[in-house]
């Protein structure tokens, strides 16, 4: 199972969209809203019917956590303590991470990025404690897949199906999708 959070200001377009990529490739995922509430307002005022709340998921079956990025949401992922100890708890047994635009600062905080390649959203670098930030659209070290933005988008999906299946659905889906 995957699992894509959605916080109050999330960025609409990293959430739906990734979360779009991950379905077509037949991947199990739900979106999960971290405030209480299943309806949740993102960053351009979009209202996102998520499909459960972070108490009632069971992370114990999470093959991948999501963080889309975007303000005041990255932040909101950050305060949240309950979803921060299960991130840090998944990625100590070695299982995927992936963020977009400024929820790696989520990571950073978290000291996953140490030692790793990553990117981010422009002006967030300093929040990637211990990452070797390139700039990339996307990068992938490890189990931690980390996106610069709105515009890395298929790239940051195309990455996470190729990680969580293969790299011939990857290509076939961004085909399909008359990306390449």
């Amino acid at each position: 199972m995957v699992y894509l959070f959605f916080a109050t200001g999330t960025e609409e377009l990293e959430a739906l969209g990734t979360a779009d990529i991950i379905r077509r490739a037949g991947l199990d995922l739900q979106i999960v809203s971290i405030t209480g509430e299943r309806i949740v307002t993102g960053a351009h005022g979009i209202r996102v019917e998520t499909d459960a709340l972070l108490n009632d998921i069971d992370f114990f079956d999470a093959d991948l956590l999501v963080l889309p990025g975007g303000m005041p949401g990255a932040s909101n992922f950050a305060a949240c303590a309950d979803l921060c100890e299960r991130i840090r708890d998944h990625a100590y047994l070695g299982r995927p991470v992936a963020a977009i635009c400024a929820a790696p600062l989520v990571l950073g905080r978290l000291g996953l990025l140490e030692g790793k390649r990553a990117t981010c959203y422009p002006g967030f670098e300093g929040e990637l404690t211990g990452a070797t930030c390139t700039g990339a659209l996307v990068e992938q070290d490890g189990q931690i897949i980390t996106g610069k933005g709105p515009a890395a988008v298929f790239e940051f999906g195309y990455t996470i199906v190729a990680h969580m299946k293969d790299q011939q659905t990857a290509d076939a889906l961004s085909h399909g999708m008359l990306y390449k």
